[in-house]
């Protein structure tokens, strides 16, 4: 039991017919967001840096990058099957698993709710320095969060491990969801009132920002859920199911292409969604 990380490591040996099956899912599943991933991820961090878009997406910049690490996570935990040389440097990138893509989104729902909710507020801190600073510190936040994971993988503390992951992963989903639903709120209401065109834009533009919000909420929810259930049911029975681990692998994965892709919509360069 004390085998199973975030990325469920290797089983024992004897395992059964269901369990090797599991574990080749969740093998193709990595590998293909190590084949997927890197690609997408990398197109989009060209398109901020060369599109002068790095103020607007800076915080999206960070969880592009932070993704390419948890891509790289997936490759070492595939090779690590028949190595275990990469061991301690997967158990480090599992900080950016657990960490890293949930802090970024946190920023980016503030963010988003300042401007929606607090547009005074928003102006005062819109200056690229703030959102360095911000980014910074959530930096630094991801590194200790690294060095954590690396201790507590490597010394096979799995009910420390569950408690570290569960709790992260539960109060940033709260945080944002607090800001998405007063996000979605304001938007909902109506604004001054204003006649033609110019109302008829307004209205289109909060229709295309609330579908937006709502997508995020959604694929948060996807997320982070599963997981957070499956590490209560661990720290409660001290048992881990492989399948529920599996499956809430495959949801946070999955899930991580959401927002690349509505990305590259907003910037036309996905082709199948582009009008």
């Amino acid at each position: 039991m004390n085998n199973y990380t975030l990325y469920v490591t290797k089983p024992e040996a004897s395992v059964s017919v269901n369990s090797t099956m599991l574990q080749t899912l969740e093998t193709c599943v990595l590998a293909i967001n190590f084949l997927v991933g890197v690609p997408t991820h990398s197109y989009v961090i060209w398109l901020i840096v060369t599109g002068r878009g790095i103020l607007s997406e800076f915080f999206f910049l960070n969880v592009s990058v932070c993704e390419l690490g948890n891509c790289l996570n997936c490759l070492f935990f595939v090779l690590n099957m028949w190595t275990s040389r990469l061991f301690v440097i997967e158990c480090f990138l599992k900080g950016l698993v657990i960490t890293g893509r949930p802090l970024f989104q946190c920023l980016m729902c503030v963010e988003r709710y300042l401007a929606v909710v607090h547009p005074v507020t928003f102006l005062k801190y819109k200056p690229l320095r703030y959102r360095v600073i911000c980014s910074a510190a959530a930096w630094i936040i991801c590194l200790s969060s690294c060095l954590c994971c690396m201790f507590i993988v490597v010394l096979s503390v799995l009910y420390v491990f569950m408690w570290f992951l569960s709790m992260q992963f539960l109060v940033f989903l709260s945080i944002n969801l607090l800001c998405c639903v007063a996000v979605l709120r304001a938007l909902k209401q109506s604004g001054p009132g204003e006649r033609g065109r110019e109302r008829g834009e307004e209205n289109h533009m909060k229709r295309r920002a609330f579908h937006l919000i709502l997508i995020t909420t959604l694929n948060m929810i996807t997320t982070y859920v599963p997981y957070i259930l499956s590490g209560i049911f661990v720290i409660m029975t001290t048992r881990v199911v492989y399948g529920l681990w599996v499956t809430g692998l495959i949801c946070y994965v999955l899930a991580g292409f959401v927002q690349p892709v509505v990305f590259l919509h907003r910037a036309g360069q996905f082709f199948c969604l582009s009008s």
